[in-house]
């Protein structure tokens, strides 16, 4: 069983890698300047207004995708929400994120918006691939909740909506609705590694915040 779940994130891994390798921003043992990243960031909004969360029009060869994870932290919310909102203790969560670039940090219409670049640094033969997701991030901290919308090549674009319960005994439940846009022939690995990925980065977020490291 072990050993068949192993073939399975191979050939999962494999196939995320084959988009990321031929993706427009990534390449292999470069990383940009803070600027560039700006740069890449403003041509994205612009391009793809990712922000805008309209499904895919019927023929247009793109599909949509939406799934919910939960996880419940032996954490009240008070101490859950400002750290797991923190998409800098995102990092060393997941093992392939490496930087977060912030470009804009600004309250608007009573939320936090912050526009930013997540850099994910990817062995592959014995070189790193790295690649450039980048995002805007809107905190609500009236309802306890935030969105992020994120780009990144192939035209992938993700739409997530935290949302963050105080329940009984001191702890917090934390539901992640996620939803993922994507060309018809990749939508299944798009889900997939993007669900696998945001479990690993809940399980590693609950561990800190339980044992106090963030």
């Amino acid at each position: 069983m072990k050993k068949h779940l192993r073939l399975l994130s191979a050939q999962l891994f494999a196939a995320l890698l084959v988009l990321t390798t031929f993706s427009g921003p990534a390449r292999a043992a470069t990383v940009d300047s803070d600027p560039q990243l700006a740069a890449e960031w403003q041509t994205a909004w612009d391009t793809y207004k990712f922000y805008e969360n309209t499904p895919p029009l019927p023929g247009s060869g793109r599909s949509r995708a939406q799934e919910s994870i939960s996880i419940t932290i032996d954490a009240p919310v008070a101490q859950v929400f400002p750290a797991y909102s923190n998409v800098n203790n995102h990092l060393g969560m997941h093992s392939f994120l490496k930087r977060v670039v912030t470009h804009k940090d600004c309250i608007t219409a009573g939320k936090r918006h912050i526009d930013f670049t997540a850099v994910e640094e990817i062995p592959y033969e014995g070189s790193i691939v790295v690649s450039n997701t980048h995002a805007q991030q809107r905190i609500n901290y009236a309802s306890l909740s935030y969105e992020t919308d994120t780009w990144s090549q192939p035209n992938v674009v993700t739409h997530q909506k935290i949302v963050f319960e105080k329940l009984s005994g001191g702890k917090t439940k934390v539901t992640e609705y996620l939803t993922f846009d994507a060309d018809t022939t990749l939508i299944d690995f798009v889900v997939a590694g993007g669900v696998a990925s945001h479990q690993a980065t809940q399980a590693g977020l609950k561990q800190a915040i339980e044992n106090g490291t963030i």
